[in-house]
C-alpha cells in the first residue's frame, strides 16, 4: 500500500498532501541508507573493540598468566646465572689456584653465542621478546654449566694425579726415630781413601735390625743398587723419583711388589762396603743423585729438621 505524507500549510490552515519529487525522494532513500550503514559501523567497532566476546576473555586471561610464569621463569634463569659464576669464579681462583692449573679460557666458558635466528620470526611485541631472552639464556646457562662440568672433572683428575703424585714423594724419614746424619750428602772423605768424594746419599747410624720404612709409595726394582751396596732395595715412586735403602741386614720386599709409604721393607745391617752398623739412604730425581734431607717434611718438626740438617752439614768421613 502506497504511503501518502501531508503536511499543515500556515498559509491556508489546513493539511495538504505532499508531492515529492524525484530528486528528494533519491536523497531521502541516500539519507536513510548512510544512517543505516553509520549506526551499524558503530554497533561493529563497539562489538569488536569494546566488548570482549568470552573466547577472547579466555585467551587474555592466558595469556596475562603465560606472562607471569614467563617473568618467574625469567628471573629463576637469571638466579641461576649467578649461581654459575659464582662457581666459575671458585673455579677460576680458589680450585684451580689450589693446584696450579690455568683457568678455563673464555673462548671456552663461552663459546657461541652469536644471536640466534630461529627466535626472531615470531613477532608478538611482549611474550615472544621474553621467550626470545630467556630462549638465549637458557641456551648460555646449558654450555657454562656444561663447560663448568668438564672443568671440575679436569680438577677431579688433577686431585687424582696430584694425590697420587704426593704420596709417591719422599716425604718422611727412612728411620722414624733419626734425629741427626752420620754422614750428609756431598764431598766426604773415602773411609778407605781418606780422600774427598761425591757422597751420594746420607748415612744414618743405628742399632742392626732397625726397622727401614719406605718413605713413598712405589714399587721395588728389579735392578741392583751397586757394587758395594750390599742387601739392598730399590723403590720406583713414578713421576721420576727412585730411593735407595742399602746395607739392609735383611729385605722383607721383593721385585715388582708394591709398598705403600711407612711400610717396612727391611732392617738396618752391615753389608756390602760398609764400616758400621748404618742405612746409607739415597733419593734420585730425574735421574741425579739429590740431597735426600731436603726431603724431609711430612713427619718432622722444624727444630728436629733444623738439626738433621745441621749434623748433615759436616765434612766428615762417610760410612761407606
Amino acid at each position: 500500500m502506497k504511503r501518502t505524507i501531508y503536511y499543515f500549510n500556515p498559509k491556508t490552515l489546513s493539511f495538504e498532501k505532499k508531492e515529492f519529487s524525484l530528486k528528494e525522494t533519491v536523497k531521502r532513500v541516500v539519507w536513510f541508507l548512510a544512517t543505516a550503514v553509520s549506526f551499524s559501523a558503530i554497533i561493529i567497532w563497539i562489538s569488536f573493540y569494546l566488548i570482549d566476546s568470552p573466547k577472547e576473555l579466555m585467551l587474555r586471561r592466558e595469556n596475562n598468566e603465560l606472562k607471569n610464569e614467563l617473568k618467574k621463569l625469567d628471573r629463576r634463569i637469571d638466579e641461576l646465572t649467578l649461581m654459575s659464576k659464582d662457581i666459575q669464579e671458585r673455579d677460576d681462583k680458589i680450585y684451580r689456584t689450589i693446584f696450579e692449573t690455568d683457568p678455563v679460557p673464555m673462548s671456552e666458558r663461552y663459546p657461541f653465542l652469536v644471536e640466534k635466528n630461529e627466535y626472531d620470526n615470531i613477532k608478538d611485541e611482549d611474550v615472544i621478546k621474553m621467550l626470545n631472552n630467556i630462549h638465549l639464556k637458557a641456551d648460555k646457562l646449558c654450555i657454562e654449566l656444561a663447560t663448568q662440568s668438564y672443568s671440575f672433572d679436569t680438577i677431579a683428575n688433577l686431585v687424582n694425579t696430584r694425590s697420587e703424585m704426593l704420596q709417591s714423594i719422599p716425604a718422611i724419614r727412612p728411620l722414624p726415630n733419626m734425629y741427626e746424619i752420620s754422614s750428609g750428602f756431598g764431598y766426604r772423605y773415602h773411609p778407605i781413601l781418606k780422600v774427598l768424594r761425591p757422597h751420594t746419599g746420607i748415612d744414618i747410624s743405628a742399632a742392626k735390625g732397625t726397622p727401614v720404612h719406605a718413605t713413598a709409595d712405589g714399587v721395588v726394582s728389579r735392578k741392583e743398587a751397586g757394587s758395594g751396596y750390599g742387601i739392598a732395595v730399590v723403590l720406583n715412586h713414578g713421576y721420576s723419583y727412585q730411593t735407595v735403602y742399602a746395607h739392609l741386614s735383611k729385605k722383607l720386599v721383593k721385585p715388582g711388589e708394591r709398598v705403600k709409604r711407612g711400610q717396612i721393607i727391611g732392617y738396618v745391617g752391615n753389608t756390602g762396603l760398609s764400616f758400621g752398623t748404618h742405612l746409607h739412604y739415597e733419593v734420585i730425581k730425574n735421574g741425579k743423585h739429590v740431597n735426600p734431607v731436603h726431603y724431609f717434611f711430612n713427619d718432622i718438626t722444624p727444630e728436629e729438621y733444623d738439626a738433621i740438617l745441621k749434623s748433615s752439614q759436616k765434612v766428615n768421613q762417610a760410612l761407606s
